[in-house]
């Protein structure tokens, strides 16, 4: 039988949310393709690799999907995209996703149970 997994809903809902957030990210990320260029596909990689790692309890995934997230960030900002309206959400998403990673209960869950 296949372990793998895409989602997880055993896992806390903090994590949970933020395995189905990084997914809906990434889409995103590809979508804005033509706006950010080769970045998006890395946002892309980091946030779906990572939401696999996280719902298949691996701690390579948790960091990855973490650094993935900063890394968004840190794009949007720079590049100056706060200014519009889609680029103000899409910060906010961004935000969200790393709150949801890095809530205490998403940490002591990763610090306990992943491998």
């Amino acid at each position: 039988m296949n372990d793998t997994r895409w989602v997880n809903p055993h896992q806390p809902q903090t994590l949970y949310m933020g395995v189905i957030l990084c997914y809906v990210q990434g889409v995103f990320a590809l979508l804005s393709y033509p706006a950010f260029g080769p970045s998006a596909l890395l946002i892309l990689g980091g946030l779906v690799a990572g939401g696999f790692g996280i719902a298949n309890e691996k701690k390579w995934g948790y960091l990855l999907a973490v650094a993935t997230a900063v890394f968004q960030i840190i794009v949007v900002t720079v590049r100056g995209e706060v200014v519009t309206l889609g680029g103000l959400i899409g910060l906010a998403f961004a935000v969200v996703l790393v709150v949801l990673l890095v809530h205490p209960m998403s940490r002591d869950y990763q610090r306990i149970w992943f491998k």
